[in-house]
């Protein structure tokens, strides 16, 4: 099995599972292999050039990769979390102050942290596209660096941990809030299974599935001892990891949120050419409903939670 990783807290979850082998609980034998990358966009490719079986990735990146007719769908939700630009510029209090030579930082064009920069851009200055010649793509890590050593960019949109870094400083101050920019509270990131995993490895989907759930529900009811595990993955200490992990707005669920609300607007901007007409055009059946409600019997997510 296939799975990519990227940077941030919101792949916490893939990190416990690989630590405390959620996935293979339910796939004894099975080797997984961990493929990390800097983007959605890179783990979109990846699973369209068919290197990957699963990945973790916004819904944007997700919704274009769709949009183009790439043969996946959301196999769960993985978290909700704060997201937002920050600049240390004090001329810079609203998204009109980012002048010409000013530089954005987000992960990749087309990632959620640009949709949610074109949300606010349309709502502040009447263009959705205003700013994108602004955008620099940098993997979470460097952007932060580079915002906190005050060099090379003007703004960084980024997520946890990064963005409660960037807050702790005194220096720094927040432009634009994700969830004020979307207009309610959405799902951060999703779980993307290809066809082929889903349709031809039904055991194996159903592992991946079930493990992931089960590392959300670790880290919901074990925040210290998730803290202890996670901590060196960012070169944090126990105590820090936690309060990130607590911090408000922190939630690690499998239920998406805002699926189907990222694409009227992304279309409407030019970023994808069609929206879905209905959730089952973008969700594998756990996610859609029930499970086992259109398998004609058990699932193979119910035969692997009912093992004797």
């Amino acid at each position: 099995m296939r799975l990519a990783v990227q940077y941030g807290l919101g792949y916490a979850p893939l990190t416990i599972a690989q630590e405390k082998g959620h996935f293979e609980r339910y796939l004894p034998g099975v080797e997984i292999e961990w493929k990390q990358f800097g983007s959605g966009g890179a783990i979109r490719e990846a699973l369209i050039a068919g290197e990957l079986d699963a990945g973790v990735m916004g819904i944007p990146p997700f919704l274009i990769g769709w949009d183009k007719g790439a043969a996946w769908k959301v196999a769960s939700g993985v978290c909700v979390m704060p997201l937002g630009l920050q600049t240390y510029r004090e001329d810079i209090q609203s998204l009109s102050d980012f002048g010409e030579g000013d530089k954005i930082a987000y992960p990749s064009p087309g990632s959620i942290q640009h949709i949610l920069l074109s949300m606010a851009a349309e709502k502040q200055l009447g263009d959705a596209t205003a700013l994108d010649d602004l955008g620099v793509a940098m993997a979470h890590p460097d952007g932060a660096s580079a915002l906190l050593s005050q060099k090379d960019i003007a703004g960084h949109f980024t997520s946890p941990p990064y963005i409660f870094q960037e807050l702790s400083d005194e220096s720094i101050h927040q432009v634009v809030d994700g969830t004020e920019a979307f207009g309610t509270e959405f799902t951060f990131l999703v779980a993307v299974a290809t066809r082929d995993f889903y349709e031809n490895n039904p055991e194996g989907y159903a592992g991946f599935v079930l493990g992931l759930a089960d590392a959300i529900a670790f880290i919901n009811e074990n925040p210290e001892e998730a803290a202890a595990v996670l901590a060196p993955t960012f070169d944090l200490d126990e105590d820090t990891t936690l309060e990130y992990l607590t911090w408000e707005g922190m939630n690690y669920t499998t239920t998406p949120y805002g699926l189907l609300g990222f694409a009227p607007f992304m279309k409407q901007a030019g970023y994808v050419e069609k929206v879905p007409a209905a959730l089952s055009e973008v969700a594998w059946s756990n996610v859609q409903a029930a499970v086992g409600s259109g398998s004609g019997g058990p699932s193979p997510i119910e035969r692997l939670q009912k093992r004797p």
